[in-house]
């Protein structure tokens, strides 16, 4: 029985062509877009997963609010939360605490070899809370006493060329004086699905002792409420309701924080919060973020965007396999007078069915096969080489497949089977309107979801557009940015930097350098609680501090709207503040005038001598924060050089040539300014790209359905098609009304789609801080658009049609 269901679903589908190709067609697409969609939300969510107790460990974030007005959000928080959380809440079982650490290491005393940026000052317990796998050295001693150091397989071996280096020592010579670290474990690199990036971790029992050599008698690294720098995890114990454990606290924020004197006297509030450690690359993107998080809107976006996509390929085989009802008519009313039952029926049509699915899925799966490797390049996944996709998304795949292809192929085996013989056979037999309205409501529900992609396309484009070419209200164009020196003391610092500046300038392809303790496109660090000496009834607000020397300003072409640059002429600027315009209302000014002369004091007493008007300092899905600039001739974070050359090449190796010879200890390392921070709008290009192709498909695949429909609804009215052009009509007017139909459902799509596409993307633009408007004619164009598409995909087919020979089409069966 088998056999013959078996040879009879390929003699249906042989017998059309077109209509099997087009929803073979359509079925492959969409699997093989849903396949590439679950591997990169896959992959999105893994983040921190790896870890065996991830779903204990959460990480503590902290928010403060001055006179009510909320300052920041820090993912950083205090380094005395974690010990005083562990002995008040028994649901504590353990904490670790990172403070990220910059080294310039060498394998020896005389020779530097690399700059490590990704590290940690960490406590012992980071090792197992954070899933660091020691291949060498011991998870118990690796970070339990000064001066010991853990790296990765990748870093052993850059220095040493072996991973057996447990009881050798690396030279941080950036330390005053030169710090020897002992290697004491060697981990396996660690994965790149987290939000940290560790190539090595330092006792931290290091920093307590560095910071006590300083002068700190205070043991700050370990009881600071004040020094929010810090990463603080906790480790739950099972089955802790994280719900119930925030509830607590606002309680621990009062009793150790709000409940200080300094605080209520500046009428200052911190709030604390907990976040799952699974959580937080998707969903953390507040101050201080050890890393470039991901976008969990986004993520879930494209998850969405997956089931629509397999909805419109199935929708397209309900809508054609219907629509070819009266063409199969007679084939069910003579098996059935023959004897065939409607189970039988429903059998062979499901067959036909699964055939169908069975077909696309193979040829899916050799398409995200061959495409993979571009995919992951266009997502910026270099983890993944080929396809890699968690058991979770396997079984959530499989499942959404299996009942896809059930439910596409019950409704048109149920109502092909249905047929009553004695009707059909007869000729009585046609469309009933309920299968007319359905698959009418189904054209709707696919050309609206086409309308919402379309007019997402162009949004999402708009937004990534406006940010890349929005005025920055600063000059960051051809400017090379050296990474600062680290080796040179404070001493000599100041008599080596001037002489290099100074060869520096004499070379024709440089226009100007600078120093600073920060750049455009580099979140600042250095914030302060400042009050202006005249309106202490305001309280303290935090500002964003960054030290420059005499040459900022005009090299970057910030606009002064009061007061004056910094000067060698005035020795007091030493003591000067230039403020952006965003804080001229925090310090209660009235206008960028009014602050010239005024004093704001910290713990030191600055006197305002310039306004500058508000830049971004960050992109645009940051709001500009009130900034303070502070004269720091010595800064030694970054060197910023604008150039004026098409020789880049040489002006490069003359450049470098004068590193080498003022700094031969530092690294040479540079990268340019504009493509630094145009690099903070790399994933929403990214999601613009991926959105656009994915919504490009899924318009094609509702496209497939459209052309099937119409090619039957042609062929149904054929011969009214022949009556019409012997009474007179034109090939205009027959055109007009095989496809008028067809143009008021996508019409109607569109009224309905509108509103929902204006909701959608409303509420993914709320996440940038600048944003666009959205505009009327987006939805016209995305409308016109869908006119366009369906006139043309239904337009070949009805003019085809109306030039067939009406003698032809009267003869038509």
């Amino acid at each position: 029985m088998f056999k013959n269901y078996f040879t009879i679903s390929l003699r249906n589908l042989s017998k059309r062509k077109g209509y099997t190709v087009l929803n073979i067609l359509g079925l492959t697409i969409g699997i093989a877009c849903c396949l590439l969609i679950f591997q990169y939300v896959s992959y999105e969510r893994s983040y921190d997963t790896f870890q065996k107790n991830s779903s204990q460990i959460v990480r503590i974030r902290l928010d403060e609010y001055k006179q009510g007005k909320l300052q920041w959000q820090s993912a950083t928080s205090y380094p005395a939360f974690g010990p005083l959380m562990k002995k008040d809440y028994p649901e504590v079982q353990n904490y670790c605490r990172l403070i990220d650490d910059e080294l310039l290491l060498s394998n020896d005393a005389k020779n530097v070899k690399f700059a490590e940026k990704k590290g940690y000052y960490a406590d012992p317990s980071s090792v197992n809370m954070l899933g660091v796998q020691l291949t060498r050295g011991s998870a118990s001693t690796a970070l339990d006493a000064p001066d010991k150091m853990i790296i990765s397989e990748s870093m052993a071996k850059k220095y040493f060329g072996t991973d057996d280096v447990v009881g050798k020592t690396l030279i941080a010579r950036n330390q005053n004086p030169f710090e020897t670290f002992q290697i004491t474990g060697v981990f396996k690199d660690y994965p790149s699905n987290s939000h940290l990036i560790i190539d090595y971790l330092v006792s931290y029992e290091t920093l307590r002792k560095v910071l006590k050599a300083n002068g700190d008698t205070e043991d700050s690294a370990n009881t600071a409420i004040g020094w929010y720098d810090f990463y603080v995890y906790l480790q739950l114990s099972p089955g802790t309701d994280l719900q119930k454990f925030q509830a607590k606290m606002p309680a621990f924020a009062e009793k150790y924080i709000n409940n200080r004197k300094g605080n209520k006297a500046n009428n200052v509030k911190n709030e604390l919060f907990i976040i799952p450690l699974s959580d937080i690359y998707l969903y953390s993107n507040y101050n201080q973020e050890a890393e470039v998080n991901g976008d969990g809107s986004s993520v879930n976006f494209m998850f969405l965007i997956a089931f629509v996509i397999m909805g419109i390929a199935w929708i397209n085989y309900i809508n054609l396999s219907t629509a070819r009802s009266v063409e199969r008519a007679k084939e069910v009313g003579v098996r059935k007078v023959l004897g065939a039952a409607k189970i039988q029926l429903i059998r062979q049509f499901m067959l036909e069915n699964a055939l169908l699915n069975l077909t696309a899925i193979i040829l899916a799966a050799f398409a995200v096969y061959a495409l993979t490797p571009a995919f992951n390049h266009l997502m910026g996944e270099q983890a993944a080489k080929g396809f890699s996709m968690s058991a979770k998304y396997w079984l959530l795949f499989s499942g959404i497949f299996i009942s896809g292809t059930l439910l596409s192929g019950l409704y048109p085996a149920f109502v092909l089977s249905g047929y009553q013989p004695v009707a059909v056979l007869k000729g009585a037999f046609k469309n009933t309107s309920g299968g007319l309205m359905l698959r009418k409501g189904l054209i709707v529900l696919q050309f609206g979801i086409s309308v919402v992609l379309i007019a997402g396309t162009i949004i999402v484009f708009q937004q990534v557009t406006f940010m890349r070419n929005q005025k920055l209200g600063v000059n960051i164009n051809q400017t090379l940015v050296l990474d600062g020196v680290q080796s040179v003391t404070d001493s000599v610092y100041q008599d080596v930097l001037q002489p290099f500046k100074t060869d520096l300038l004499r070379n024709a392809g440089i226009k100007g350098m600078t120093v600073s303790t920060s750049v455009m496109g580099k979140e600042i660090y250095w914030t302060n609680g400042f009050q202006s000496i005249d309106h202490k009834e305001l309280g303290g607000s935090t500002v964003y501090r960054i030290g420059v020397d005499h040459d900022f300003i005009p090299q970057f072409e910030l606009k002064m709207l009061a007061g004056r640059n910094f000067s060698k002429d005035f020795k007091s600027d030493s003591k000067a503040a230039i403020i952006n315009d965003r804080a001229i209302a925090q310090f209660g000014f009235k206008d960028p005038q009014d602050a010239i002369g005024k004093k704001i004091s910290s713990r030191d007493t600055f006197t305002v001598i310039g306004v500058v008007q508000s830049f971004h300092h960050m992109g645009l899905q940051k709001p500009i924060d009130p900034q303070l600039i502070t004269l720091v001739p010595n800064a030694r974070r970054a060197y910023s050089i604008k150039l004026q050359t098409n020789d880049l090449q040489g002006t490069l190796a003359n450049v470098k040539a004068l590193w080498t010879k003022y700094f031969p200890n530092d690294p040479f390392n540079y990268y340019f300014l504009d493509d630094s921070f145009n690099s903070q709008y790399q994933s929403d290009q990214r999601f613009g790209e991926m959105f656009t192709l994915f919504a490009f498909l899924a318009i094609l695949i509702a496209c497939f359905g459209l052309i099937g429909l119409s090619a039957y609804n042609i062929l149904q009215r054929t011969k009214e098609v022949g009556i019409r052009k012997i009474l007179g009509a034109s090939i205009k007017n027959v055109v007009f009304i095989l496809s008028k139909d067809f143009l008021v459902l996508v019409i109607i799509s569109f009224v309905i789609a509108a509103p929902v596409s204006w909701l959608v993307m409303h509420h993914w633009l709320q996440d940038f801080a600048y944003r666009i408007t959205i505009s009327w004619w987006v939805f016209g164009v995305a409308g016109l658009l869908a006119v366009a598409i369906a006139l043309s995909t239904i337009g070949y087919q009805a003019i085809k049609a109306a030039l067939v020979n009406p003698v032809k089409s009267l003869r038509s069966e």
